[in-house]
């Protein structure tokens, strides 16, 4: 028996981006773990991705081409070649451009994989031919909107490996345990050092026993409880008044809007203790090195860009960007700084090009004259708020559907074509991270299951199909690794294509004390933008008699999103089922009890979930864990049947956090 342990990097839409060792017994995946010379996967993976060996060898993975033979949605199809499957979708494609326009075909794809080429290179094919524009913003939109507001583009944040030298840490609306597993060791670290932890989340979760301290913070009121800390600090004249004069603008129209929340208010609007309230304000703005976590959880509602443009400027407001250790991350992405254009296609975008905003593509399916879908590295069937109209729009005859999957998903259901896609055990990819400051590359460790083929195969060989000339569509994956890195961008000097391919991962070249805004914003003036301040916005979607309840909906412990939604061993350690968690205050009244099956409504639709009954989270609030396959629920629906497209304030983001609902016993 041959057995080999090779390098690779997860893939999967995750900060900690780990560096992975794959034991491959024969040619198939029988091990998975964490690289232990990694600096910051330090040896171990997560619960999720120790399972993905099996879901590399399931059974059920689509391992060659489909061609759709029963009704849309019926999942009915008949394996055909590639060779059929490419030729049929570009005659059906050339013909949907000539009758009725490039502006009628839209990708749709998001984090499947977090690799730069699979995920990246596919634009260029559909820029070259003119297709709508996809305007990514289901997750981090708004966060980023935020933040960027503040500090310009392309966002820092503290180097995970100076957590060490904290003195206290503030963890906002992120189930660090689970979803930043990985900063979990250098925060402990830090605690070994007299470091304290706070963790701020309406869901009390795995974090919430780690952290020191939890407060049960009211969903929605994080601007109110960062504008209350910003009071406070100017009121005790506890701001780095040096720091504001150099690198600060509008700091008197945000001490107006600080000014209407004391922390009195902003306790009882919060649902905070004021006691604890006051002295952690103190400890904030008086420690040695004070740093916050903020997560994106929090800016899925209607003033999710204003909570996060409120928490990013209190580490400015208190010179924190100063002291190692200190500061905030919200994301490192910014940092890379990748060659990306051509391989992206931006120098093929075309004039006038209409937008569509990934949140929307219920409307898009239902209102326009939609011809064409291609989805790869998303599953909207599933993920993509109200999906009940989701589905219908997919089942219009006259619309071209191709889906690039590793399983029958959902929204694979609805395909004309179903292709086989690779997985990032697989195919080359080059990787950078929003969680940390290692640029990492890739390669196949075992060969492609079937006649699995990547991202970026397909649309290569689609544009040849197509008559397409420009060389970017057919770099191979190694010359695009040279393209990306040829690039102006300090921070990669010295990092080569070889030597990236040699070392697998490289950390960019930081100073030895690198401390990111300390010398001002990313701006031209290198001024922080406290103007136009950030306010706590009241939402229009309130709690009625009708709809009671709050639903929100943060990652699971094990099943986060669909990517690993059907693998059984997750399923099993997931609960066997989708599960809610309400307060024993709203349960009560309604004669539900621990395990029984509710009826959660919206206005626009229904399912039925299993329901844990806990003061895990707050009386008012609904808890949904993780996003399941539809297909695999009790009720076959998935949780956005009942989430709406409303918008957020800033990015134009998701607001799966925004939902009200009644809930009753399932009949």
């Amino acid at each position: 028996m041959a057995i080999t342990v090779l390098p690779t990097i997860c893939a999967l839409d995750c900060p900690d981006a780990c560096s992975l060792d794959i034991t491959v017994e024969d040619g198939k995946v029988t091990h998975l773990a964490g690289n232990r010379e990694h600096p910051i996967t330090k040896g171990f993976a997560c619960a999720k991705m120790a399972k993905y060996p099996q879901r590399q060898e399931q059974s059920d993975r689509v391992l060659v081409p489909m061609r759709r033979i029963g009704p849309k949605g019926s999942g009915q199809f008949e394996p055909i070649s590639w060779e059929t499957a490419l030729n049929e979708i570009a005659d059906r494609l050339k013909l949907v451009i000539e009758k009725y326009g490039a502006q009628t075909v839209l990708p749709y794809a998001y984090g499947g994989t977090m690799g730069v080429i699979q995920s990246q290179a596919p634009l260029a094919f559909f820029r070259s031919i003119g297709a709508l524009e996809l305007d990514q913003t289901i997750c981090a939109a708004t966060g980023g909107a935020g933040w960027e507001a503040n500090y310009g583009p392309n966002k820092l944040g503290t180097d995970p490996e100076e957590l060490i030298h904290s003195k206290l840490i503030i963890l906002w609306g992120i189930n660090s345990l689970r979803t930043n597993s990985h900063s979990a060791p250098p925060i402990n670290a830090a605690r070994k050092n007299g470091c304290r932890v706070l963790h701020i989340d309406p869901f009390r979760n795995e974090t919430s026993k780690f952290a020191d301290e939890h407060w049960q913070i009211r969903v929605g009121s994080d601007a109110a409880l960062a504008l209350a800390f910003g009071n406070e600090i100017l009121k005790n004249q506890w701001h780095d008044q040096e720091y504001l004069d150099s690198f600060a603008t509008g700091l008197e129209e945000y001490r107006e809007a600080c000014s209407e929340w004391p922390l009195e208010r902003a306790a009882e609007y919060c649902n905070l203790p004021l006691d604890s309230l006051r002295t952690m304000v103190e400890q904030f703005a008086t420690s040695e090195a004070p740093f916050i976590k903020v997560g994106y959880g929090l800016t899925r509602n209607e003033g999710g860009g204003n909570a996060m443009r409120a928490i990013a400027l209190l580490p400015a407001l208190i010179g924190a960007w100063k002291k190692q250790g200190g500061g905030a991350c919200l994301s490192t992405s910014g940092a890379f700084g990748l060659n990306v254009h051509r391989v992206r296609g931006d120098h093929l975008l075309q004039p006038d090009v209409r937008h569509v905003n990934m949140n929307l593509l219920a409307s898009e399916l239902q209102d326009s004259k939609l011809r064409a879908l291609f989805v790869f590295n998303s599953n909207p069937a599933a993920v993509a708020p109200d999906s009940s109209r989701i589905r219908n729009g997919l089942c219009n005859e006259d619309l071209l559907t191709v889906v690039l999957e590793h399983f029958q998903t959902d929204t694979a259901d609805f395909a004309d074509y179903l292709l086989p896609a690779t997985t990032f055990l697989e195919h080359t990819d080059i990787y950078t991270s929003y969680g940390h400051y290692y640029l990492q590359y890739s390669e196949p460790v075992v060969p492609a299951r079937g006649e699995a083929k990547s991202n970026h195969w397909f649309f290569e060989q689609l544009a040849r199909r197509l008559g397409l000339v420009d060389e970017s569509l057919y770099w191979q994956p190694k010359e695009m690794v040279h393209e990306l890195l040829q690039s102006t961008n300090p921070r990669l000097a010295g990092i080569t294509a070889e030597r990236l391919m040699r070392e697998k991962s490289v950390k960019l070249n930081l100073p030895d004390r690198f401390l990111p805004y300390s010398d001002g914003s990313n701006f031209p003036d290198r001024k922080i933008r406290f103007s136009p301040a950030p306010r706590q916005l009241e939402f229009e979607v309130q709690p009625t008699t009708e709809f009671p309840l709050r639903l929100i909906s943060p990652p699971g412990p094990f099943i986060l999103n669909t990517s690993m939604g059907n693998v059984p061993s997750v399923i099993k350690l997931a609960g066997g089922e989708p599960q809610v968690i309400i307060n024993p205050i709203d349960a009560s009244p309604l004669g539900i009890a621990n395990g029984d099956y509710i009826s959660i409504s919206s206005d626009i639709g229904s399912i039925v979930r299993k329901v844990i009954v806990s003061d895990d989270t707050l009386p008012g609030v609904v808890v949904a864990l993780g996003q399941w396959w539809p297909k695999l629920s009790p009720d076959k629906k998935g949780l956005n049947e009942i989430t709406s497209q409303r918008l957020t304030d800033l990015g134009g983001g998701s607001t799966f956090g925004n939902q009200v609902v009644r809930i009753e016993l399932a009949k």
